[in-house]
């Protein structure tokens, strides 16, 4: 039974209208969720290392490391299913909305329980694999069994989001996680603060904020059900083989992908905690600062994947060209201004998470070598958008193995040649977004996603 048309849709149709104007509308919303996403996470290492110093920074970082490797799977199963769904909208396929969407919900919340289980019982393992400071280590243990609790709240929000974000709705994420954010900040301070508790205040604030996300979102999802034919029933949680087909081909690049990027982000994360308190604490913090100041690109890219997905459904190809070089431009215009601020204020930047002299310091280092990585990110985040709205999942899946290969590879490459270090590895986050990037450019300049069949045509 085909779902019910009502008068107005859910989001927004991205075929139509002046692309820079609808890029931005589009795209704003999603910065300002990012930004706030990542504002609360943020807020999680300001306090608790204003409040239990570069040991609590370290155990929340190295912590929180290990939680971010376990989610891969709701960002990679959540951007498949925002790809597909973007496609049918483009399609006007509102039967197959209903059974992507039912698919991508069960999917994520029957992983997100395998890997809340699978980090309480390996959290002692994993820790000792990332070289976690022995003073820090039973902060980081608290942090990360207490954050494995919210999995279930991560991947249902992502669902949720996902299948808004496919249908060209950028806005109501944006209320989800600013409730998350307030949450947050509120806990934390009762927590950290009033009740000293340090990581493990930390990561109770940082669930709560997230079943706060997940509940709102889902509400909106329920008010909304029409449009998916959604069913608050356990009939309606069921997994089709067509969507899981399209979605299984698409979310394990996707997967591969992130992994490949966690690991080696873990594998540098390890490396460095291997040289002391102060280099581990720098890189958390500047870790932290350039994923701030980056949200800006990925909320740009991100919203150039749903475009492109949407008009390529609509098989509107000189609107996705158009779309692509608009997004570069943009992309490169935010990097430059957060390329500036690492080179202008990088003492006030670091100041704002840490009063420890020697990480201010050895984080002037960091943020004038990521300055340059900012710029290669922004480019390759924009030639990555097509693959991903394309659905080209062989490309993906390339670019995955490499994103990680190239960030070791590299890694190894200054560690043997200069002999420098942790700031060694930093060099490496710059280098390893080149190959990947020039891939991805030279399948948008070939013009093969032109031919590529919709993913419900396959």
């Amino acid at each position: 039974m085909a779902v019910q048309t009502v008068e107005k849709r859910v989001g927004r149709d991205l075929t139509q209208g002046n692309i820079l104007k609808t890029l931005l509308v589009f795209a704003f919303p999603l910065i300002l969720t990012n930004l706030v996403q990542q504002l609360y996470s943020t807020v999680d290492l300001i306090i608790i290392g204003r409040f239990s110093g570069s040991i609590g920074t370290v155990g929340v970082s190295t912590g929180g490391e290990l939680s971010d490797f376990m989610t891969p799977f709701a960002m990679a199963f959540s951007t498949a299913g925002q790809v597909y769904i973007a496609q049918l909208a483009g399609a006007k396929d509102d039967i197959r909305i209903k059974e992507a969407a039912g698919t991508l919900l069960t999917l994520l919340m029957l992983l997100s329980f395998i890997f809340m289980g699978g980090s309480i019982l390996f959290y002692k393992p994993l820790l000792h694999l990332l070289n976690c400071p022995a003073e820090a280590f039973q902060q980081a243990s608290s942090y990360m069994i207490i954050t494995a609790l919210g999995f279930p709240f991560i991947y249902g929000y992502n669902a949720v989001c996902a299948l808004l974000r496919g249908m060209g709705e950028s806005k109501r994420p944006l209320l989800f996680v600013s409730i998350a954010a307030v949450l947050n900040i509120f806990f934390d301070l009762l927590f950290v603060v009033v009740f000293k508790m340090e990581a493990a205040g930390t990561a109770i604030a940082t669930v709560i904020s997230q079943m706060g996300s997940f509940f709102a979102s889902f509400f909106f999802l329920y008010k909304k059900r029409e449009q998916f034919g959604f069913q608050l029933k356990l009939s309606y949680f069921k997994i089709y083989p067509g969507p899981l087909r399209i979605m299984m081909r698409l979310g394990i690049p996707q997967f591969i992908r992130s992994m490949s990027v966690h690991f080696s982000m873990l594998w540098v994360k390890a490396n460095i905690n291997s040289f002391g308190l102060v280099a581990s604490a720098t890189y958390s913090v500047g870790n932290k600062l350039e994923k701030n100041l980056n949200v800006f690109v990925n909320g740009i890219d991100g919203a150039a994947g749903a475009m492109i997905g949407q008009n390529i459904g609509a098989k509107k190809h000189d609107r996705v060209v158009h779309t692509m070089w608009t997004t570069l431009g943009c992309a490169l215009c935010c990097a430059g201004i957060v390329a500036a601020l690492f080179w202008i204020v990088p003492k006030p930047l670091f100041r704002l998470f840490t009063t420890d002299e020697a990480v201010i310091e050895y984080g002037v280092t960091y943020l004038q070598i990521m300055s340059l990585a900012c710029i290669f990110a922004a480019m390759a985040g924009t030639f990555k958008s097509i693959a991903t709205g394309a659905g080209a999942a062989g490309l993906c899946f390339m670019i995955g193995i490499l994103d990680g290969i190239c960030r070791i590879g590299a890694c190894l490459i200054f560690v043997a040649i200069f002999h420098s270090g942790a700031t060694d590895y930093f060099w490496g986050g710059v280098a390893c977004h080149v190959i990947p990037g020039l891939m991805c450019m030279v399948y948008f300049l070939s013009g093969k996603w032109r031919t590529k069949k919709l993913l419900s045509e396959t």
